[in-house]
């Protein structure tokens, strides 16, 4: 069991790095020549990115060494930091493409909404860890459904229906892996889909890219516009592609061509090979790391795992199906391959929770059966016999017995 612990350890380990090298790549790729036809820098967006998988390599490697059961005291305050920040960032953050969603700090920039996909996730796994499974729609709703709902609300006003969607894809996982019963799962996903068709319908914006959706061609130079030039680029992609770097639509064609679309260019310079390789990995990464959520024996682990998995999953399918015209657009970037500074840094902080718990969910059935214990230590070994005393008193007993007793017995 331990072993394979390991083998799907270094299984997400190596996926996770290589697809934040090909991203590394692909993102040159689609802001090289725009840069260079503005008479920019064109390894700037590559330098940014750099720095930002540093940092989020360095964050995994020091979680994936930190024993995950310490994350239960850092789980309320964290959630309370993020509920603060994507509060702030309505109020101080400068509106960038009519969004407010970023702080700047400098060269840099930090997305809240980001870390409170984390936050959450940590704290439902240990709400669900410690108490009793909901059962009705009431002890779902307090607190879990009004925290999520609250984070969802703000994220709404920034507004932000992406990364809303793959808040509430995360927390079905979490209470699908919680043995919360089907029927109210199914209420609950129905309210919270009546709640995302009022957001749809309230912003204009919003209800062009649904009919854009049924029918891009209607309007492909007006709401449409996005995915006709994806469709265009993947399908002129063929089987092996155009050649790394020879893409064409990514040149003032295809809109945020190295954010939500970058799977459009991997379409269209890698082919159908290089697209079904991507798929591949994250279908990979889906598999191994489900199977290190159903073998931890510890609920807290289990929920984590299973919660970190849906996330990274989740986003990447949503992502994917906007592109490939089969979902309507919802502005979320590919996972470790988009460029974007703190959508890669937390989820690589969540892949590195994810590896410890590979190798110590296992043995955490030991600490939390002597967690209520005053004194943390393990428990004296007993006789489960009822006839037979322990060696212990055994061996007692005859140091008592004076020498010439047991000489004689001997005898």
């Amino acid at each position: 069991m331990r072993m394979q612990g390991h083998v799907d350890q270094k299984l997400v380990a190596l996926v996770t790095l290589g697809l934040v090298g090909f991203g590394l790549v692909m993102v040159y790729s689609a802001t090289s020549a725009s840069a260079a036809l503005g008479d920019g820098d064109p390894m700037s967006y590559l330098k940014r990115q750099s720095v930002y998988a540093l940092l989020g390599l360095v964050v995994m490697t020091a979680l994936a060494r930190f024993d995950y059961h310490r994350l239960r005291y850092l789980a309320l305050p964290l959630l309370l930091v993020a509920l603060g920040l994507c509060l702030a960032v309505l109020v101080v953050a400068p509106e960038i493409n009519g969004a407010r969603r970023w702080f700047l700090l400098g060269p840099a920039s930090f997305q809240p909404s980001e870390l409170a996909k984390l936050a959450l996730c940590l704290f439902a796994s240990l709400y669900l860890a410690r108490h009793a499974t909901p059962r009705t729609l009431g002890e779902l709703a307090r607190p879990l459904g009004l925290i999520t709902a609250a984070l969802c609300g703000l994220i709404l006003l920034e507004p932000d229906l992406g990364t809303t969607i793959s808040l509430c894809a995360m927390m079905l996982a979490i209470l699908l892996v919680a043995a919360v019963p089907i029927r109210l799962l199914a209420v609950s996903a129905l309210l919270a889909a009546g709640v995302g068709l009022i957001a749809i319908w309230a912003e204009p914006y919003r209800r062009a890219r649904i009919f854009s959706f049924l029918d891009p061609w209607s309007d492909a130079q007006g709401s449409g516009f996005q995915i006709v030039q994806a469709m265009i680029g993947i399908g002129s992609g063929g089987l092996t592609g155009s050649g790394l770097g020879e893409g064409v639509q990514k040149v003032l064609y295809l809109p945020e061509a190295h954010t939500d679309m970058i799977f459009a260019v991997v379409g269209e310079e890698l082919g159908l090979v290089g697209s079904a390789l991507v798929i591949a990995a994250f279908a990979v990464f889906a598999v191994a790391g489900l199977r290190i959520a159903l073998r931890c024996r510890d609920p807290f682990g289990k929920l984590l795992a299973a919660g970190i998995t849906s996330l990274v999953a989740g986003q990447a399918a949503i992502n994917l199906a906007a592109v490939l015209g089969i979902a309507p657009l919802t502005g979320i970037p590919l996972p470790f391959v988009s460029y974007g500074g703190s959508s890669l840094v937390v989820l690589l902080a969540g892949v590195g929770i994810l590896l410890n718990i590979a190798v110590n969910g296992e043995v955490a059935t030991a600490r939390v059966r002597d967690s209520g214990r005053r004194d943390r230590r393990p428990r004296a070994a007993r006789a489960r016999g009822r006839g037979s005393a322990p060696r212990a008193r055994r061996e007692r007993d005859v140091r008592r017995v004076p020498r010439t007793r047991r000489v004689a017995a001997g005898s």
